[in-house]
């Protein structure tokens, strides 16, 4: 299921929160509709932690994680990485990363099991980035942009990639990670997908701006319910069965 959200009139919601399959992290002093549509969607099944990142609520930006780990950048404070610790499920590490390129949620993109990094990461973050999140790491580029956190979205089981990604890419990437993808946008035709996206294997929060295509392509590729042209088409011919029989 993809769901539509905004965070204090901002459809970037990927700016302020960040989503796996064992935990979600929200900025802290959203409103209380920004957190009830995760509540609604999450609630029952893995924890919602309200935090900040050095004192700022760009959370998704600044850190990367999936179910096994969590990486945030080196000026987060002790208080912050102890509530994160406190709050976290016991199998999820964390760990604290001295890293030049200190946005880690726009230079590193990963699911559970494969991550691709910004071509200029250190050596050592890399080897953090494998250890901690227990993940093949790749440096690459997408659609020539080394922010590659910014510009795709991904889950276990597919991805969404800059619209402007070639199609040798594509096949590039998709072979990599070993799940489908497709180049699409959110919100009304913007490339920073990771900004506007949310996704984990089993729902979606898009910026409230995103159109029913988007949503429909994202539901799609993402797997969030049988809604690929063959299941509309098999829907389709099950009614009219239904309605001549």
């Amino acid at each position: 299921m993809a769901v539509r959200a905004q965070f204090e009139n901002n459809n970037e919601i990927g700016v302020f929160s960040m989503l796996t399959n064992s935990y979600c992290l929200v900025a802290i002093g959203g409103s209380e509709n920004f957190y009830s549509v995760f509540e609604s969607e999450l609630g029952d099944v893995i924890p919602i932690i309200h935090t900040s990142i050095a004192g700022t609520r760009i959370i998704g930006r600044l850190c990367v994680g999936n179910r096994h780990g969590l990486l945030v950048p080196s000026t987060t404070t002790d208080q912050e990485l102890q509530h994160l610790r406190n709050s976290l499920p016991d199998s999820v590490a964390i760990q604290r990363v001295e890293e030049r390129l200190s946005a880690l949620g726009n230079v590193i993109a990963c699911n559970d099991y494969v991550a691709l990094c910004h071509p200029d990461i250190d050596r050592e973050t890399e080897e953090i980035i494998a250890d901690v999140l227990k993940v093949e790491v790749f440096r690459q580029t997408i659609a020539d942009n080394v922010l590659v956190g910014s510009y795709c979205a991904l889950s276990n089981q597919g991805g969404l990639v800059h619209p402007r990604t070639s199609i040798q890419d594509q096949d590039e990437l998709s072979s990599l990670l070993q799940i489908p993808l497709v180049a699409g946008t959110v919100n009304r035709g913007s490339d920073v997908i990771g900004a506007g996206l949310l996704v984990n294997d089993w729902c979606a929060f898009a910026g409230l701006d995103t159109t029913a295509t988007e949503l429909s392509v994202i539901e799609s590729i993402f797997q969030l319910q049988d809604n690929g042209p063959s299941a509309i088409v098999a829907d389709m011919r099950d009614s009219l069965v239904d309605s001549y029989v």
